[in-house]
């Protein structure tokens, strides 16, 4: 039998249109401010399909587009106007930033209560500790809704996170352990990774890598989410699992593109909505 094919677009499409009722009946609306530093070409289709979905549930959004030399000392200074806007209630920086801006410093400059992206130190550590008060990075955030559409308890699972990223990897492990699974966090140096998929109830990847997971790396009934996004080599869009080949082995998997990716644009949003209500509590 087939994997169920989680289909991440279209319950991404109901929470933002939850979002949109909700939004519609404030009388002042959520204000998120972009910073976007040089031309990158994906960085800015990112940040157009972020303004587009953000004024269909309406947030309004601030575009700030600065050089491909700009000063890292004058980003800090627009991060600190934005701080100190009361009419701002979210900064995203979109990432990556040019090659000589320390992105990791200029992430901490932004008011952690602003910080919709989840990406603050501040905001890591509430998510370590556990706390109901952390903003969650979109992504895994995203993750974890699309787990819970299932209606599967994954309390007690093996669950294997490839890729250790602190946008993606990391908040995912801490997510998961916080639903009491037990999580394996495996990465470009890991051992024998064929096995730790095999041995795993629950898999997300988000590697990056063409078709890294195969059939047979997965065990049967396994759940299956892939955050991966790359071109194979006829140039189609795919991610990381062999989708056509895993979906006949797995319980649950997600499509790319229309599983994750959808959802990471609807938890920034939601994220947004939510920095907006605690700043105005």
């Amino acid at each position: 039998m087939s994997a169920q094919i989680i289909n991440g677009k279209e319950i991404a499409a109901q929470i933002r249109e939850t979002l949109k009722e909700k939004i519609s009946l404030m009388e002042k609306k959520p204000k998120l401010a972009v910073i976007l530093v040089g031309n990158d070409g994906p960085s800015e289709i990112y940040v157009r399909n972020k303004q587009k979905a953000a004024a269909e549930v309406g947030i309004e959004t601030e575009l700030f587009h600065l050089e491909e030399g700009v000063k890292a000392s004058e980003i800090e200074q627009l991060i600190e106007n934005l701080n100190n806007d009361s009419d701002v209630n979210g900064i995203l920086i979109q990432l990556p930033l040019p090659k000589g801006i320390d992105s990791a410093a200029l992430l901490e400059k932004v008011e952690p209560k602003k910080d919709v992206d989840g990406f603050h130190p501040y905001n890591i550590g509430l998510l370590q500790n556990g706390s109901d008060k952390a903003t969650i990075a979109a992504t895994p955030k995203g993750v974890l809704r699309l787990i819970e559409t299932t209606g599967v308890d994954i309390k007690g699972l093996n669950a294997l996170v490839i890729g250790r990223s602190t946008i993606v990897g990391k908040p995912m492990g801490m997510l998961l352990l916080q639903k009491d699974c037990t999580v394996t966090i495996a990465h470009s140096h890991t051992k024998d990774l064929k096995t730790l998929c095999q041995n795993a109830d629950l898999i997300v990847s988000a590697t990056g890598v063409s078709k890294l997971i195969k059939a047979d790396w997965v065990k049967k009934g396994a759940m299956v989410f892939d955050v991966g996004i790359c071109r194979n080599e006829n140039g189609k869009l795919g991610g990381d699992v062999d989708f056509e080949a895993v979906k006949e082995v797995a319980s649950y998997i997600t499509p790319v593109p229309g599983g994750v990716g959808p959802m990471t644009i609807a938890m920034l949003l939601e994220n947004t909505l939510e920095a907006y209500l605690k700043q105005n509590a």
